[in-house]
């Protein structure tokens, strides 16, 4: 059982004013989540409070730190560098917040990509980051915030062709999980 205060401090110290307020609506996010999908809700609250705990440094510093760790970065991570604060995330939770459960550790890995097959906890995170209160609105974001409470296969779906839509019409590299999450829960029924 994570000791959820001690981690609420490490990270108010850590973490940017803002970056902490965003972690905290997507614990309570994913908690709301959980009980509406009946799932764990410690799991759920403690892998929302840690899934940006590596995002305190800068980018150079995250791609260190797994150097440092040997945490393998692909080349779409390499590409789109703000990927890389989830693997990292998760390798710290486990080593500096003592986090052992591989699903809360797995929530945390995937939750800016997504990955086809994702558990239930996975699914939540992955929508808690985007829907969580003090997101800025963005075209799409209401009715995902809605599908997240009745019909969570079809949020990942739109949360992640949204995401696409968006890497497109700005330019930016695509990371090939954020397309496969797409192709994967376009097919899928609830």
């Amino acid at each position: 059982m994570a000791d959820l205060e001690k981690i609420h401090k490490k990270l108010e110290n850590k973490l940017k004013k803002d970056r902490y307020q965003h972690t905290l609506g997507v614990m309570y996010t994913a908690g709301s989540l959980a009980m509406r999908y009946n799932e764990n809700l410690e799991e759920a609250l403690t892998a929302g409070l840690l899934h940006d705990c590596a995002k305190y440094g800068s980018i150079k510093d995250q791609i260190k730190q797994c150097k440092k760790h040997q945490i393998k970065l692909e080349k779409a991570e390499l590409e789109v560098p703000a990927l890389i604060h989830a693997k990292l995330g998760a390798y710290l939770a486990e080593k500096k917040y003592g986090i052992e459960n591989p699903r809360i550790l797995d929530a945390i890995r995937y939750h800016t990509t997504g990955r086809p097959h994702m558990s239930l906890l996975d699914k939540i995170i992955y929508l808690a980051d985007y829907i969580e209160p003090g997101r800025k609105m963005i075209p799409g974001l209401p009715e995902i915030r809605y599908l997240a409470f009745t019909d969570i296969n079809q949020a990942v779906c739109q949360c992640a062709e949204a995401t696409l839509n968006y890497l497109e019409k700005s330019k930016r590299p695509i990371d090939p999980m954020t397309k496969r999450t797409y192709e994967y829960y376009r097919t899928v029924e609830e």
